[in-house]
Formats: structure tokens, sequence, C-alpha cells
């Protein structure tokens, strides 16, 4: 008579070993392939790419049969413009064929950069928010003002420039600051019939700076001048050097110094004297 059960324990034995083995060979088969495929132990170096430009980097990448992305571009001034200044991976860090590397380039243009108006800023604050913005402090140019450690004109290449210029990030900007009012004194400068730019660089000349300046809305800006100051000119007027004049701005040219007559005086030949002046119009 037949003995069922060892004939199905024998089987079941038989099947369960031919799976363990079969599944060994599997194992050993596809970590064979894995082996082949990731090229275990062909890993190698990256070469540093730092200071080539793209056109240099090419031929060690297809010597080292990599692939490169070129991810961002920054612009450091003391650096030469078009150069690998980053790169991920890091020089020396194993990889294998085929591995891409990322690069930063330094730009071969700065970023331009609006100038900001520093005028009437502290120099410490006018100094934090020029480098934050990007661009560098340069000299500091102490002239006479009531105004301590005030900024009271900005400069680029020994010029003054205006806010709202594009310079390139990294540009020097010269400061004007306030160093306190001087014993000495000046004469008060004639400034009417001028432009506001005018003015300054006739008050600067002179050590004194422009104060308030008034101008009514609806003024065209490019062809407004002085029609006013305060204090005036002549008569002996002084100012203490580092003081400000006040001005009034118009483009009526009506009101323009050279389209005004003033009489200070009338001799009395022109007028014939009080009798004939008298008997003339009564």
């Amino acid at each position: 008579m037949l003995d069922w059960k060892k004939i199905y324990k024998n089987y079941l034995v038989k099947n369960i070993g031919i799976l363990i083995a079969a599944a060994l060979v599997l194992i050993i088969i596809v970590f064979f392939f894995i082996r082949i495929y990731t090229r275990h132990g062909e890993a190698k170096a990256i070469p540093d790419f730092r200071g080539l430009t793209e056109s240099q980097l090419q031929h060690l990448i297809k010597e080292n049969k990599l692939r490169y992305t070129v991810i961002d571009s920054v612009y450091i001034d003391d650096q030469p413009r078009g150069v690998v200044i980053d790169q991920t991976p890091k020089a020396g860090e194993l990889v294998k064929k085929n591995r891409r590397i990322f690069f930063t380039i330094n730009s071969w243009s700065a970023e331009q950069i609006v100038v900001p108006n520093l005028i009437d800023n502290s120099l410490r604050s006018a100094q934090a928010y020029l480098e934050s913005l990007g661009f560098r402090l340069g000299k500091l140019i102490y002239i006479p003002s009531e105004y301590k450690n005030m900024v009271l004109g900005q400069h680029y290449n020994g010029k003054p420039i205006d806010p709202g210029t594009q310079l390139p990030r990294g540009s020097v900007i010269d400061l004007l600051v306030g160093r306190g009012l001087s014993n000495e004194t000046t004469p008060v400068p004639n400034l009417l019939g001028m432009t506001v730019r005018e003015a300054q660089k006739q008050a600067q000349s002179l050590y004194l700076n422009i104060g308030a300046i008034v101008m009514e809305e609806g003024i065209d800006s490019s062809a407004a001048f002085i029609y006013r100051q305060i204090p005036s000119s002549g008569s002996g007027q002084v100012l203490n050097l580092g003081a400000s004049i006040d001005v009034w701005l118009t483009d009526d040219t009506s009101m323009h110094p050279d389209s005004l007559i003033i009489y200070d005086s009338f001799p009395e030949d022109d007028l014939g004297g009080d009798e004939d002046f008298d008997n003339e119009f009564f």
C-alpha cells in the first residue's frame, strides 16, 4: 500500500529545494548584472574645473567621460570673467562615467544696479544700504555742514551721480559727508537764475550747501531755475562754512533775473523834480 504522506512530504521538500536554488541563482545573476551596469570599482576622481572657461573645460569633460550643466552665473569683480568659480560635486570626489557636473560661472558682464538716493541719510545707514545693493563705499569727502555725519552728496569717478542711474555691481560710490559748521565765513553767492545742479556746484565751491528746495507741483523740473533764495546775496551777507541756502524754483521765464529790470533809485533830473512830476500828471 502506498504511503501518500511520505510521497507528499518528499515532493514538498523537493520543490522547496528547487525554489531556493532558483532564488539563489537569480540573486547571483542580478548581482552580476548590477556590477556590470554600475561599473563597480570604476569610479574616478573629479578634476578641479575652477578657473577654467567653458571652452577650456570641455576637453577635460570629454577626457573623463563626464557631462556638465551651467546652472548659475554670478559676478565677482576680482575674478576673471567667464571662469568656473564653483562646481558640484567638488573636485576630488569619486564619480562614475557619464556623471553630470554642475557649474557656477563668473559672469562676463556685471549686473546693472540702480543708484539710490543717499542724500540726507546718516553715513552709517547710507553705507549699509549701499553695500546691501552690491555697491562699494569709496572715499568719504568731509565738507563743512551744519549736519554732522549726514550724506550731502554722492559721486562716481569724481563726478556727481544722479539717483536712478544704473551702474555695474561692485561700483565704488564716494560720499560727501557733513563735518559740522566752521568758524570761517564766506560771502553768500547769488544763485538766482541757476538750475539746482548749477547752484549745488557753486555752493560746494564755497563750502556751502543747498538746503530746502521749494518747487510747486506741475513745474517742468528740467526747465526750472532759482528765482528766490534765503539768505539773499549781496549787502555784505556772509555764512559760516557748511551752512545751507534755501532756494525756490520756477519755470516762469518772466521771473528769470535776465528778464527783470530793477530800479534801485530814480535820479531827480530824470523825473524833472517833484514839481514837474506833479504838474505833468495833475
